[in-house]
């Protein structure tokens, strides 16, 4: 890899420790039956790896300069795309094949991750688990507990679709070039969600109760009736002057189906 351009604007950044990568590969356990969807797989080291599994792989790169490492990896189970994943018809793509499981799995370039892993949830195309290297400051904001300052939106958002694990830590010094931050892997594991809620008007609804994190849950749920609000609260020990990273992804789920 010393001679290859890496691009900043890709946020490209490559994995250059073995046991990590052993270590990510492992965290899925695909069967010949399903399939994996790799996002950003650069020159190939998870893909050399998944191929163990003999699933069916996608992997989505957007730098068409690791054709020279990647174009040898492609065979009657493994089809690289050289396009933005953000931009393809994942549907479209998928549909043509027969498949137990969705395994989705990737280095995410860390200026676009809380944006592909958004998307993969408004496609509703329901992966099994999805494995992925982030920046570990957005892994501590995903697996944030109520009333810790990086509880969001996007914690609640996940731990509504996914139970969320940590996989490994990685410090920067893994990659190739090496990074400013370090990064983690987390593992998001599909559940059962309400059949009750209306997914995109509960999306909207823990947007509105972030809108100004500084403020109560009551001057962010302008709507909402404050006497509805304080007895739902009163349940979990809050009140409507309780900030909206103290409520509990259960209360969420109570206020929204109670509004």
């Amino acid at each position: 890899m010393q001679n290859f351009n890496f691009k900043k604007k890709f946020g490209q950044n490559f994995l250059n420790n073995n046991s990590i990568i052993d270590t990510i590969v492992e965290s899925i356990s695909p069967s010949s039956n399903d399939l994996i969807i790799e996002i950003g797989p650069g020159a190939g080291a998870l893909t050399k790896k998944l191929k163990k599994y003999n699933s069916i792989l996608i992997a989505y790169e957007v730098d068409i300069d690791t054709k020279k490492y990647l174009n040898s990896l492609e065979d009657d189970k493994c089809k690289i795309i050289y396009e933005d994943f953000l931009d393809s018809n994942i549907k479209e793509v998928i549909k043509k094949y027969k498949y137990d499981n969705l395994y989705i799995i990737g280095n995410l370039p860390y200026y676009i991750t809380t944006k592909i892993i958004s998307h993969i949830i408004e496609l509703n195309i329901n992966p099994k688990e999805m494995v992925f290297m982030v920046q570990k400051e957005v892994a501590d904001r995903f697996m944030a507990i109520p009333g810790n300052k990086e509880y969001g939106y996007m914690t609640v958002i996940l731990n509504y679709n996914y139970n969320l694990k940590k996989v490994i830590d990685v410090p920067k010094h893994n990659f190739t070039p090496v990074p400013k931050v370090d990064s983690s892997v987390v593992k998001l594991i599909s559940k059962k969600t309400n059949n009750d809620i209306n997914y995109k008007l509960f999306d909207n609804f823990i947007k509105s109760a972030f809108k100004f994190k500084r403020k109560t849950i009551k001057n962010n749920l302008t709507n909402y009736n404050e006497e509805i609000l304080n007895k739902i609260l009163s349940k979990y020990n809050l009140t409507s002057s309780s900030r909206p990273e103290e409520i509990p992804l259960e209360a969420y789920i109570d206020l929204f189906l109670n509004k």
